[in-house]
């Protein structure tokens, strides 16, 4: 690890790097768990509101903080992480809502990709909050690469947030959030933007917006800066999940225009049972085990494993790495929901890994 040993009595020390809404989130987060935090922003009023509003312990950039978090846009995210890496002996993180282009420019042990899927209506450090994250599914996307240790100390960090960690590549990670994240916030401001130009010709069309209407469009009211970069950037999949939404949009126009009762039932019917089975987090110890994997102390060991999890739609609530330097072993320990546990059992035996399990006490 890049980090010097630390004394029990020592507060942990983190730096954020761009205080708005999202890390002067973070910031907050940290703080309240003991944590001591600096911070700096491009603009400096900016980090000098955060100092005043308490979010904040000083402006700068700690360098022997353990843990940086990089929450500035994805088109600074590179540039601002190998800055941290240079002048920090800290593990490196980010919270860009692409992964792809942003892990495959910086080429250090020390860094890892990550994204919480959380945010607010509220724009810069005055919206920021201590618990934006709680409940939240945050993103990490550790690659071959990635130190092991770091990878357990940014995810110890974040899942102490009340964050569930989902671990996948970077290039999974940028197709999946073009469905589930970007794609509907350019949908959303297009139905937006449709009723504002049917308000213009119906001045009370507005003022009808049900419940309905609110909730789909809420995610428009969001700060549009950073959509620019995100759509630059992952391009590609954005606009194949457009396709396949005006595709089954068109599906759902035919059927409209034809009286297809029938169809439409069994469209509306499949959608609310996809939505009604969104999967919900486990919270009991009860429902848990702890999954045992001997490990090889080999690049991409850990990622490969974590990737795996996400692709059977196992989702590991703790991780520890116990490994001795005498020996190339390790022991990789998860904690992972206990019907889901077999699935994880069977994919790891399939790639040759021997695995074993115990329900935690």
């Amino acid at each position: 690890m890049a980090t010097d040993e630390r004394r029990d009595d020592e507060p942990r020390r983190a730096n954020v790097v761009g205080t708005g809404l999202i890390g002067g989130s973070i910031a907050l987060a940290l703080r309240d768990r003991g944590w001591t935090v600096s911070g700096v922003d491009r603009d400096e009023l900016h980090a000098t509101r955060a100092l005043e509003l308490g979010v904040i312990d000083r402006v700068g950039l700690d360098p022997d903080a353990e843990l940086t978090f990089i929450a500035t846009p994805v088109s600074q995210i590179a540039a601002e992480a190998h800055e941290a890496l240079r002048a920090t002996r800290s593990v490196v993180t980010d919270v860009g809502g692409v992964k792809s282009s942003v892990v495959d420019k910086i080429d250090d042990p020390r860094f890892v990709g990550g994204h919480p899927m959380a945010g607010s209506e509220q724009e810069g450090v005055d919206g920021a909050t201590a618990d934006l994250f709680d409940g939240a599914v945050w993103v990490l996307t550790p690659v071959g690469l990635t130190d092991p240790e770091a990878f357990t100390v940014v995810r110890s960090t974040v899942a102490s947030f009340g964050a569930e960690v989902v671990e996948v590549s970077p290039e999974r990670h940028d197709q999946l959030v073009a469905v589930v994240s970007h794609v509907p916030h350019l949908t959303a401001a297009a139905l937006m933007g449709l009723a504002a130009t049917r308000a213009e010709e119906h001045r009370g069309l507005l003022r009808l917006a049900a419940g309905g209407f609110r909730d789909m469009t809420r995610v428009a009211s969001g700060h549009p800066g950073i959509w620019p970069d995100i759509c630059a950037t992952n391009r590609p999949a954005i606009v194949a999940a457009l396709d396949e939404l005006v595709e089954a949009l068109s599906r759902m126009r035919e059927v409209v225009d034809a009286s297809d009762r029938t169809s439409l039932l069994s469209l509306l019917d499949a959608a609310r049972t996809a939505r009604n089975t969104l999967p919900s987090r486990a919270v009991r110890p009860g429902e848990l085990v702890e999954v045992r994997v001997p490990i090889l102390d080999r690049p991409g060991e850990l990622s490969g494993i974590t990737t795996l999890a996400t692709d059977l739609e196992v989702n590991i609530y703790d991780i520890e790495i116990d490994h001795s330097a005498e020996s190339a072993r390790g022991l990789l320990v998860l904690v992972v929901a206990a019907d889901k546990s077999e699935r994880l059992l069977g994919g790891l035996m399939a790639r040759g890994y021997r695995p074993t399990s115990r329900a935690l006490e």
